[in-house]
């Protein structure tokens, strides 16, 4: 059973809530004790199932909101003696939930660990910049060179998950100043990417025969399922806490690649080819962010409030219709590609 130890930094005035914090099944074992000082604040330690985690935050926040200067630290714990047993799970005789209504407990992370580790990915620094370049350096020898393992290596190490994930959360969540920095960084990235993509297509030759760049100036039907598969196994995975290179690999190879390949087409002024790749791009693009944000959903991550879900609900709609609709338009435009 994954655990979590969660210390709460608590304010003199908010010392009635300790009682309230600690209850609950979820709590495994808790520990309290003063902090020293002339603050004389009181600090929590709970231990919980990892799977706990968000319910737990959003309770204590809940308790503690109001009070200033408290704090909330969730970290794992790799190990712990004596160890945890598994509660025993009762047998009910009611009729068992179907499987769309079961809850999502134990199905991802917490709302919190997801929104911080996204935010730390979105950042539109020197590390992100220089990232970018390297990859699209790496992705575009790749081609070029008909090199499939060079290629996979620069999906591995391209930074443009977060910010097609940071997107996504933002659009699920309601949230407009993530949804801002996670569309610069986007932005950014992608335009640098495919500057540097032109510039080593004007100066090296580019071979349309070339299988690397040839399949990625065919677009198909199909390439909506591959991107549409890409994005919600992308955003499955980084809800389940897995590795982020891991998942990058399956949102990159629709989003990279096809980037590279129209500015090299561009670059060595093979135009009709170029448009066909940007519309695979384009179309990654749309599928990428659908599933996503879909994927979320379906995960149940959602606002803590009554009143941000209200909003978040409306903010999910209006960015599914866009979606949706340019992905029905884009459709419309390979099909008639294609005949």
């Amino acid at each position: 059973m994954p655990l979590k130890q969660v210390e709460v930094t608590i304010p003199k005035q908010g010392k009635g809530s300790i009682e309230k914090l600690v209850e609950g099944d979820f709590i495994i074992d808790y520990w309290q004790g003063k902090l020293t000082g002339p603050s004389e604040n009181y600090l929590v330690k709970v231990l919980i199932d990892a799977n706990d985690g968000e319910q737990f935050l959003d309770n204590a926040e809940q308790l503690l909101g109001s009070h200033e200067g408290f704090r909330i630290i969730m970290t794992p714990v790799d190990a712990t003696i004596p160890r945890i047993k598994e509660p025993e799970k009762e047998v009910e005789e009611k009729e068992p939930l179907q499987p769309w209504k079961q809850p999502l407990k134990g199905l991802r992370v917490s709302r919190e660990e997801l929104f911080t580790s996204i935010s730390d990915g979105i950042a539109l620094n020197r590390i992100y910049i220089a990232m970018v370049i390297l990859s699209t350096i790496v992705a575009a020898l790749g081609i070029l060179r008909d090199n499939t393992a060079v290629v996979i290596g620069a999906m591995v190490i391209a930074p443009i998950l977060a910010p097609n994930i940071g997107l996504a959360l933002a659009t699920t969540l309601g949230d407009y100043e993530l949804g801002i920095k996670s569309l610069r960084t986007n932005l950014a990235g992608l335009s640098i990417a495919f500057v540097i993509s032109v510039i080593f297509g004007f100066f090296m030759n580019v071979d349309i025969t070339n299988y690397e760049i040839a399949i990625r100036t065919e677009v198909h039907l199909s390439d909506i399922s591959l991107a549409l598969a890409s994005g919600a196994a992308g955003v499955l995975a980084y809800t389940v806490g897995m590795s982020a290179a891991v998942i990058g690999v399956m949102v990159a190879v629709a989003l990279l690649p096809p980037l590279v390949t129209a500015g090299l087409l561009l670059g060595n002024m093979q135009w009709s080819y170029s448009v066909l790749a940007f519309v695979l791009l384009m179309t990654n693009i749309i599928c990428v962010n659908l599933a996503a944000v879909a994927t979320f959903i379906i995960q149940g991550v959602r606002p803590r409030t009554w009143y941000e879900t209200k909003t978040a609900k409306k903010t999910n709609k209006i960015a599914l219709i866009i979606w949706v609709t340019l992905l029905i338009i884009l459709a419309v435009i390979i099909f008639f590609t294609n005949m």
